[in-house]
């Protein structure tokens, strides 16, 4: 699964939200389906717009079998096809399916002489009225079949499988339903990596014969992989040839969740990199925390935005592993700790040690030096990565604790999705104690701290409504935090990409990653400006183990397949802009970015 360019036809087939219009199991073709666990039905279950059956002439009975010793199995046609469609038929009120705009093609493969073959089979089909006149069923002929130019003299619901290599006139044509070849005769490929470029356009332009002739194409003894079945997509090949309709039938229904268009790529901001590495003072620090964000998802949103990232842009760059101290794969709640604290704990804990204990946390020590701090979030205020700040609780959903903990803690800002409506006695101290807001809209640049903006636009998607909604919020809290003369400390999350990894869903985590790049590219433009003021950019764990299957820079589209719906243990990139950035080079734990912010705002410690 290396491939690097999907071709074209994938993604010409994408609506702006880079979903799929076309290929559905419709397309998926279930080869020798007799020789599955359960014919028939396990392929008509999925909904294959396709199922093949060879048969024989034997003692003036039609056996179904691959080849002549299988003949003593005595299959029948009745038993394995015909009866199983008429009770589908009947259910469905003269169709195949309960959706009737779903077809199916039974592909009868003849591997006995062909004229007395077939007459058997008509012979035999005349019966099942229903089913030869039911609008959703086609039968086609494959194998050993009759002479074209007697096509007219069958019935006209007998159709053929054509060949590619005759001519067929016009009213030949007309009884043809497809076309179908041997994809060994012209390529050797094995569905690995990419198809040589020979053999392509040999491939292509038979599928392109095919399709002016107004006819469908199908390619047997063909690789039967998932790289392959992303291949015979992007060359428009209409029925995907497997034997493997469990895995088939997943492929296509979890397609519009794997691949992603990018609308018009965004223009990045051009770094100025005056400041970047150098080792002097720094007076305001900014966190970005892609939350479940790792080199694939960095990668998909590059491919995505045409080749085009502004944390790409950042040149000091290191490894941080994400283990916590009770588990090999973290959650957001140990992993933000370890950034709040240097210190690690036990999965769901913010804010304390594994043994319970309430940790020193980063705004709180920066608060000794006047230095203000600000907390935004994509998602709910009280989540893991943003309490992880200001709280201090064994059990990350402990939401009334958590927020009886923001009373008593020194932020400045917080601002994200929270429902305070409820009349409990942490929501009434905290629309006391802090200048409350519904909407970062209300904020202004002399708007009073400690502020706590409680949108509910911040819970949205991206795409869902949430909008520009963080780069809103970024620019707002800069002004507020920036008449502070002794400096700030501003953590932003960009949440929900880590959403879009649970879900195993590819849009959704890469146009939540492309808005997150986007206030990456507000934060450097901030950074360029003021000169003393270094960001960092990292994610808290990965999620979704996220593999990039395959993309086109030119065209925006990159698809991916996910390995868990949890998260992983692999390491995540760090990337750092701005004086003091160089302490964010190399390899180490996630303790060790708290260590470096203090380090880079010369606070002394006694850890690393």
């Amino acid at each position: 699964m290396n491939r690097l360019i999907i071709t074209c036809f994938l993604f010409a087939c994408l609506q702006s939200s880079g979903q799929p219009s076309l290929y559905t199991t419709a397309n998926a073709h279930s080869h020798n389906d007799y020789e599955q666990p359960f014919p028939f039905w396990s392929a008509w279950r999925q909904g294959f717009g396709s199922m093949e059956v060879d048969i024989f002439l034997e003692n003036d009975e039609i056996i179904v079998a691959h080849d002549k010793p299988q003949l003593k199995r005595h299959w029948t046609l009745d038993s394995l096809y015909l009866q199983p469609l008429l009770q589908c038929v009947i259910k469905n009120n003269g169709y195949v399916y309960a959706d009737t705009s779903r077809t199916l093609q039974l592909l009868v493969d003849i591997k006995s002489e062909a004229v007395p073959s077939l007459a058997k089979l008509v012979e035999k089909l005349r019966p099942y009225t229903l089913l030869i006149n039911s609008p959703s069923l086609q039968i086609v002929i494959s194998g050993n079949r009759p002479e074209p130019s007697t096509f007219s003299s069958w019935p006209p619901w007998v159709l053929f499988d054509g060949d590619l290599q005759k001519d067929y006139n016009k009213e030949e044509l007309t009884r043809i339903a497809m076309f179908s070849d041997n994809f060994s005769q012209y390529s050797s490929w094995n569905g690995k990596g990419r198809l040589p470029e020979k053999e392509l356009l040999t491939l292509q332009s038979m599928i392109k014969k095919s399709h002016q002739l107004n006819k469908k194409m199908r390619f047997w003894n063909a690789p039967d992989i998932l790289n392959s079945w992303y291949s015979f997509i992007d060359m428009r090949v209409d029925y995907i040839n497997t034997d493997h309709i469990e895995s088939v039938a997943t492929f296509f229904k979890q397609l519009p969740d794997r691949i992603y268009t990018g609308k018009e790529a965004y223009n990045l901001y051009s770094p100025q990199w005056k400041n970047d590495g150098l080792d002097k003072p720094v007076r305001n620090v900014i966190l970005l925390i892609g939350d479940g964000t790792g080199l694939a998802q960095w990668y998909a949103g590059y491919t995505a935005n045409k080749g085009k990232l502004n944390v790409f842009n950042m040149r000091q760059t290191g490894l941080s592993k994400t283990s916590s101290f009770d588990n090999y794969i973290t959650d957001s709640a140990p992993g933000a700790t370890a950034f709040s604290s240097g210190s690690k704990t036990n999965n769901r804990a913010v804010g304390v040690d594994h043994t319970g204990k309430k940790l020193i946390l980063l705004p709180e020590i920066v608060r000794k030096r006047k230095i203000k701090t600000g907390i935004i979030t994509s998602g709910d205020l009280r989540d893991a990565t943003p309490a992880a700040f200001y709280a201090h609780q064994a059990e990350r959903s402990n939401y009334p604790a958590i927020l009886k903990d923001l009373v008593n803690d020194p932020v400045d800002i917080i601002m994200g999705a929270c429902d305070l409506g409820k009349q409990d006695s942490a929501s009434n101290v905290l629309k006391k104690e802090f200048n409350y807001l519904l909407s970062i809209d209300s904020i202004k640049k002399n708007s009073k701290t400690p502020l706590l903006v409680a949108d509910a636009r911040a819970a949205l998607s991206v795409e869902g409504g949430r909008g520009d909604w963080a780069q809103k919020a970024f620019q707002s809290a800069i002004r507020v935090l920036s008449q502070n003369k002794e400096g700030f400390l501003l953590i932003l999350e960009g949440a929900q990409i880590d959403h879009g990894g649970h879900a195993n869903k590819l849009p959704y985590a890469v146009s939540e990653l492309l808005d997150f790049d986007r206030v990456i590219g507000e934060a450097m433009k901030f950074a360029d400006s003021n000169g003393e003021t270094l960001i960092i950019v990292t994610g808290d764990h990965e999620t979704g183990g996220l593999t990039l299957t395959g993309g086109d820079y030119i065209k925006g589209s990159v698809s991916g397949q996910f390995s868990t719906e949890d998260h992983t243990a692999i390491p995540v990139p760090v990337f750092a802009y701005g004086p003091q950035s160089r302490l964010f080079s190399g390899i180490y734990e996630n303790t060790g970015i708290f260590y470096r912010i203090l380090r880079a705002f010369g606070i002394q410690t006694k850890g690393q």
